[in-house]
């Protein structure tokens, strides 16, 4: 999987967006009951957490993705936030309050559907956006400069780090679109009455800032992919294949930590289970 994580600087445009890799359903349905199996561990084992960031271009196959490789999971071992714009309430924070308190309790996966990171994609798409948060000495766009997204990099880059030498595991995926495919996918959405409500006319407004969304992203990944907080490019014009690599990736890199696992009776208890038996047995 060393193929899809971002070591060195990258350019968007360079990489591929379509991979197919037969069997993929398959082979996904065998590594998502594993992932189930390791997630019961890692409850046991209760020291870790795992955060699963998901960004992409509107129709990169996020929710499905999350749907198809989650789904052997305990749902009480899953969390999945969503995070739309922000509501009054988080406004009257710092922008990284509402994923603070969105993080996996450790023993748990937490699933971010998008991401802190759409606080340096949108916001940097649309300044103005920014000037909602209410920031001192940000009164108009003009004064949201380079050095703003320079310092907002660093204090997601610190939030990363932070979090992860708590025992937080980071996986961030970039589910890398096509602008071809993602055509054809709105146009399936409209073209199909039971998937009209996924539709938005702003969702062709955005599609005409294509470039400047993969600028943004670039950059993004560019500058906070850490060894303790990789970005994954994941190939997303074939959807299956997109789920298998990111579930083989997860499974890969938490196999790698062979203390998940449950813990050992204590020695009284184990003594004794035979007799426990017997109690239950007898009654």
């Amino acid at each position: 999987m060393k193929d899809y994580k971002v070591t060195t600087s990258i350019a968007l445009k360079k990489i591929e967006t379509k991979v197919v890799i037969n069997e993929s359903k398959k082979e996904l349905k065998n590594i998502r009951r594993q992932l189930g199996e390791l997630q019961d561990k890692l409850y046991a084992h209760g020291k870790y957490a795992v955060l699963v960031c998901l960004q992409g271009m509107d129709t990169a196959g996020k929710d499905s993705l999350i749907r198809e490789v989650f789904k052997d999971f305990n749902a009480r071992g899953v969390v999945v936030h969503s995070f739309k714009v922000p509501t009054a309430l988080e406004l009257k924070h710092d922008y990284l309050w509402r994923h603070y308190i969105a993080l996996p309790a450790r023993g748990k996966f937490g699933v971010f559907n998008r991401t802190h990171y759409e606080n340096v994609l949108v916001t940097r798409v649309h300044p103005e956006y920014v000037l909602g948060e209410n920031i001192p000495n940000i009164n108009s766009t003009d004064d949201i400069d380079i050095h703003f997204w320079n310092k907002r990099f660093e204090h997601i880059n610190n939030f990363e780090k932070h979090i992860a030498d708590s025992g937080t595991l980071i996986f961030k995926f970039f589910l890398n679109l096509s602008k071809s495919e993602q055509k054809n996918r709105l146009l399936r959405r409209l073209n199909k009455p039971n998937k009209n409500w996924k539709f938005s006319p702003g969702d062709l407004k955005e599609r005409q800032l294509w470039d400047t969304y993969q600028a943004c992203y670039e950059e993004a990944i560019n500058k906070t992919s850490k060894p303790h907080a990789p970005w994954y490019i994941i190939p997303a014009d074939d959807k299956p294949t997109a789920r298998l690599l990111v579930a083989k990736i997860m499974l890969q890199a938490l196999s790698a930590y062979p203390e998940i696992k449950e813990p050992e009776l204590d020695d009284k208890i184990k003594v004794n289970i035979e007799t426990y038996k017997k109690q239950l047995h007898n009654e």
